[in-house]
């Protein structure tokens, strides 16, 4: 309830249209009791009544994002440059600094001082320096919050500015309910982190990073001055875009006003004046473009693109980029920081920084889908040699990249998944023709017939582990035909494989079972869908989304409920378990059953020096080379290609390179870690590995060798690529 407005009120009133009116002398004569007392009977409100944004402070503050040790920051985003720190982290000389600026009565009077005001009214008439504003901190308070604050209209907060009787005595109302309700040390923290202090810096955390590149609880006396004595005229002060010789004169008044109020000697203030001022200008980070730690820029743009996905910041993207920006909040990401190194090391060691070919690579925590490191031999930006197309997670224009024999994953998942078992046989031959109509002139009487690229190393009698270990293409189309080829891409995008080529996602929606050649990788996918898709196999058939971050914090210290894992079990433990224990054929381990006898990547097991698995994959030409490798801890996955041009070859030189790159950042990400060994599958999904072979197929009618390519796609599949590679 308002308390009625007394005699003094009305008297107020119309001194202070007196004083703007010219009536300076006679307000200056008042006896000070007078004004004293006018100051807390000036047209009273009360705290309920005052603005939701001055009861509880909603400011704009920059959000910080850092990586998984939650201390190494990433970069920050922000529209407005501040950040609130408690009063006990702001050094007490910097607290003394702006009262004696600003309002040395801070600590005796109501909210307003009329004294203050009248003196400064004269002054400003009868002086010829600078003027004078007479304003307490408790108003100054209120007029920046008014004058920021976002849940009001611009005219609105336009009218916090305005010099008006009116606005002044709303102030005067203001700033008393104010000083009713919060003690001053809860007003001077207020203030101190919503004052501008010059270069883009709003509130004491703020200023003291930009100006000074500390903590504001480090702030000396000389820099607590300086600070301190932007306040009044921020752009004309500030040393670095401002007039220096005139914030070190504004300097030593703040330094004189600390001796005048008792905070500081005659002596310190000479010795703090003679100081020589050091500046050490520091530009807030701002964005994915201003990474603060090298080569996390595509992370940042993940994270991004993650959270305008993420209902908890806002009701549509718009609102929660503003949330991103505006928010304040804590974020720890997943990036690990020595993991993220050597993935950039390992890619930049493949191919130069910037270069026209990439290796993109991206490593995944199976059980939670933390993503732990994005890595690529470029740099995220706008500037010349450098992108902010998603070359590692897909998007935008980007599709993703073929990823070769990887893809026999799902095959034999689904393959296992349907009944069969490791032991599953079948006598591969060099070629083998398919139910696929072909008319090009490596057809086998008019159907496609796939080829194994090494026939020497490949044709013969297979089971899965050496099927799957020396990559045998005839091996698992064969598979795919007794599987469905339907079922083995539904099996791809159950583990995550995303179809973001328009040509792939109509294949895989409308004539999936006729899609024989998927087995082989001809659909484009992503580093990250990959990783993510095998440390689905890792973590014994938990499939969990990707998420960039570990916790999301508020200013006030609460938690937001996002960002934590989504998992749901996609295949049994058996069935994952069972395609591990094939996979541990391609790295040069040897399997629970003692099956592997070969693989592709064999000297992977040297370099990770744990139980690891995986395989390699080369697209039609080596128009890409892919290895993705995992242990129960991690999975990482590697594709080289040219983001740009689908034409331009990589070659199968580069594939050991591919493997290296990709198991030296498996040994980074778990050499921190205990060693863990893979489950053995079951007695059952093994199968009897042991039985005798069975009758070789009837020999095929000889055909010219024609030459084909390594994959031996029909042609209406080559015309498809070339027509996607065009």
């Amino acid at each position: 309830m308002s308390r009625p407005r007394s005699p003094l009120s009305r008297l107020l009133t119309v001194l202070l249209a007196g004083l703007l009116a010219g009536l300076v002398v006679a307000v200056a004569a008042l006896p000070g009791s007078l004004l004293a007392g006018a100051a807390t009977k000036a047209g009273f409100t009360a705290f309920d009544d005052l603005p939701a944004a001055l009861r509880t402070p909603a400011q704009p503050q920059r959000s910080y994002l850092y990586a998984k040790d939650g201390r190494t920051l990433l970069t920050t985003f922000y529209d407005v440059n501040r950040s609130d720190v408690p009063l006990a982290e702001i050094a007490p000389v910097m607290r003394d600094a702006i009262v004696a600026a600003e309002d040395r009565r801070f600590y005796s009077h109501g909210g307003a001082d009329l004294r203050g005001m009248a003196r400064a009214l004269v002054a400003n008439v009868t002086g010829g320096g600078t003027a004078q504003g007479g304003s307490t901190l408790t108003m100054q308070y209120v007029r920046n919050v008014l004058k920021t604050d976002p849940s009001r209209s611009a005219e609105e907060r336009a009218a916090a500015t305005e010099q008006t009787v009116g606005r002044k005595l709303q102030e005067i109302r203001y700033a008393t309910a104010l000083e009713d309700r919060l003690s001053k040390d809860e007003i001077l923290n207020r203030y101190l982190n919503i004052a501008y202090f010059g270069s883009g810096a709003y509130g004491i955390a703020a200023a003291s990073q930009r100006y000074f590149a500390k903590a504001p609880a480090d702030l000396t006396l000389g820099e607590a001055a300086l600070i301190a004595g932007l306040v009044q005229s921020p752009d004309q002060y500030s040393p670095i875009d401002g007039d220096k010789q005139a914030a070190l004169e504004r300097r030593g008044y703040v330094l004189d006003s600390m001796v005048d109020t008792g905070k500081i000697t005659a002596a310190q203030a000479a010795a703090a004046k003679a100081e020589k001022l050091t500046l050490r200008p520091t530009d807030q980070p701002n964005g994915c473009t201003a990474t603060s730690t090298a080569d996390t820029g595509f992370f940042c743009d993940y994270l991004r693109r993650w959270w305008l996905t993420q209902p908890a910041f806002g009701a549509n993207p718009e609102e929660r980029e503003q949330a991103l920006r505006r928010g304040g909040y804590r974020v720890v990401t997943s990036l690990d920081p020595a993991v993220q190194a050597t993935a950039v090391a390992q890619a930049r060691k493949v191919y130069a920084d910037g270069a026209k070919r990439a290796l993109p690579i991206a490593a995944v925590e199976p059980g939670t889908g933390r993503v732990l490191a994005m890595a690529v031999n470029r740099q995220y930006g706008l500037g010349k040699g450098e992108t902010m197309n998603p070359l590692i997670s897909g998007g935008g224009s980007v599709e993703g990249y073929q990823a070769g024999s990887t893809f026999k994953m799902f095959t034999m998942l689904a393959a296992l998944e349907s009944g069969r078992t490791l032991s599953t046989g079948f006598d591969a031959p060099s070629k083998l023709p398919t139910r696929y109509a072909d008319d090009s002139e490596t057809s086998c009487d008019g159907k496609w017939c796939p080829a194994n690229a090494n026939p020497e190393r490949m044709d013969g009698y297979r089971m899965m582990w050496d099927g799957f270990g020396r990559s045998v293409n005839t091996y698992f189309v064969w598979l795919a035909e007794q599987v469905g080829e339907d079922k083995v891409v539904e099996m791809a995008q159950r583990l995550g494989i995303t179809f973001r080529s328009k040509a792939d996602a109509d294949f895989a929606a409308h004539d999936a079972r006729n899609w024989g050649a998927f087995t082989l990788g001809v659909a484009a996918t992503t580093p990250l869908d990959l990783a993510n898709a095998y440390a689905t196999v890792a973590s014994e058939g938990m499939y969990c989304a990707p998420t960039p971050v570990v916790s999301v914090t508020t200013p006030d210290g609460a938690k937001v409920p996002v960002g934590q894992p989504s998992c749901k079990r996609v295949l049994s433990e058996d069935v994952a378990r069972a395609a591990t224990d094939a996979a541990r054929c391609p790295v040069g381990q040897q399997s629970a059953y003692g099956q592997c006898n070969g693989g592709t990547a064999s000297g992977v097991d040297g370099i990770v020096g744990r139980p690891v698995a995986g395989k390699t994959g080369s697209s039609e030409k080596n128009a890409t080379e892919t290895f993705v490798g995992f242990t129960p801890q991690v999975a990482v996955a590697g594709i080289a290609a040219n983001p740009d041009d689908p034409n331009d070859l990589v070659g199968s030189a580069v594939q050991s390179e591919v493997i290296d790159a990709v198991a030296r950042t498996i040994r980074t990400a778990v050499d921190p870690l205990p060693v863990r060994d893979f489950t053995a599958p079951s007695a059952a999904l093994a199968g009897d590995p042991q039985r005798p072979e069975p009758p070789r197929p009837s020999p095929r009618p000889t055909e010219p060798q024609q030459p084909q390519n390594e994959q031996g796609l029909p042609a209406d599949i080559m015309r498809w690529l070339q027509g996607r590679r065009g």
